[in-house]
């Protein structure tokens, strides 16, 4: 018993004669069937390379890990570069609607997926979202996205769920926020809500980029001042023109505070109190969807500034690099702005065709 404890823990050891009357050893690991892994004709071999074919079959009779769950699989993905990626907001929705997945199908195999059946399951579990059509669409489009990354890792073979209905189908480029519009709000509404309206009409940032708009984004120019921002949904710059009426809303900030936009309480903005905000003021101002017909919203104002772009004879380029999109999508994005305002749409029309 002695002399066996110069073995490595676990070894077992069989001999056999051989036909010259010599001994041969074999090693194998105790308890594990076809694990042998060393043989030769020393007894207590402690050569570096006997050392190094244990420590290798010790690693290969370690039970295994599959990973084959939805909540395994979703858990390599939150844990991927494909992931870590993504803007902070789109990862944080993500998570949700990931978890929410996992709610329903995490214990179960991940290669239910490549079955076509499993896309009436999936189907049937998103009728939980039916009443909203945005949300409906969204839990479609993440899981869809997973399951394309799963493939491409090679976690399943193909994703039977791809091409998945949509509901939510609206084009809101006919609504803008007119010149009277505008008027009538700013009339009734408190100082903070006029200058978040303000800043949304004369610049066209999305709400993310407004209620981060700083001091430290307003620039200099030979004949005037821009603000240079980096925008939060596509991560590309944006060059706009300070407008006397955005001058205005730069100039009545303090000097002491570096947010141009606030609530009412002077502190930061979140998109959802920007837009709440507006809203509340809207209706009190009379603009409400059951009597003018539709619903005007904060994001509108994008496209109210696209077009005041355009009218004063601003080239796609000049457009594109104001709103941080492509030519392509500029010029996409102009030609339905164009057909909105009755008393802008000639003009428009005419400079779009001469651009072009």
């Amino acid at each position: 018993m002695a002399r066996s404890s110069k073995l490595p823990e676990g070894v077992h050891r069989t001999q056999a004669k051989l036909a010259d009357g010599s001994k041969k050893y074999y090693f194998s690991l105790r308890g594990y069937k076809g694990s042998g892994f060393c043989s030769g004709q020393e007894r207590f071999p402690r050569s570096a390379e006997f050392l190094a074919a244990y420590l290798k079959a010790v690693e290969d009779c370690k039970p295994k890990v599959v990973l084959q769950s939805n909540a395994d699989i979703v858990a390599e993905y939150l844990a991927s570069a494909n992931f870590r990626k993504k803007k902070p907001r789109t990862q944080a929705d993500y998570r949700r609607w990931l978890t929410r997945f996992l709610d329903e199908f995490g214990p179960d195999d991940i290669s239910m997926w490549e079955i076509a059946a499993s896309k009436r399951e999936f189907n049937k579990w998103r009728q939980k979202w039916i009443h909203s059509a945005k949300q409906y669409d969204y839990c479609g489009t993440v899981v869809t996205l997973f399951l394309n990354w799963a493939e491409t890792e090679g976690f399943i073979a193909t994703n039977a769920i791809q091409g998945l209905e949509k509901l939510y189908e609206v084009d809101r480029s006919e609504i803008v926020w007119s010149p009277s519009d505008i008027a009538k709000v700013t009339a009734k509404c408190p100082d903070w809500v006029r200058r978040i309206l303000i800043a949304a009409t004369e610049t066209g940032l999305r709400p993310g980029d407004l209620i981060r708009l700083s001091r430290n984004q307003i620039e200099q120019t030979p004949a005037g001042r821009r603000i240079r921002i980096r925008t939060n949904k596509r991560g590309v710059p944006a060059y706009i023109p300070v407008t006397q009426a955005m001058a205005n809303i730069i100039d009545e900030t303090p000097e002491d505070r570096l947010l141009i936009l606030t609530n009412a309480r002077g502190g930061p903005l979140t998109e959802h109190r920007a837009s709440e905000g507006l809203r509340q003021w809207r209706d009190k101002a009379g603009l409400l969807p059951e009597v003018i017909g539709y619903d005007l919203r904060l994001n509108d104002a994008r496209g109210t500034a696209a077009t005041r772009l355009l009218r004063v004879g601003l080239s796609l380029a000049q457009i594109a690099a104001c709103m941080g999109w492509s030519i392509r999508t500029a010029a996409l994005m102009i030609e339905r702005y164009a057909k909105v305002s009755p008393e802008e749409t000639d003009d428009v029309l005419a400079a779009l065709a001469a651009a072009k």
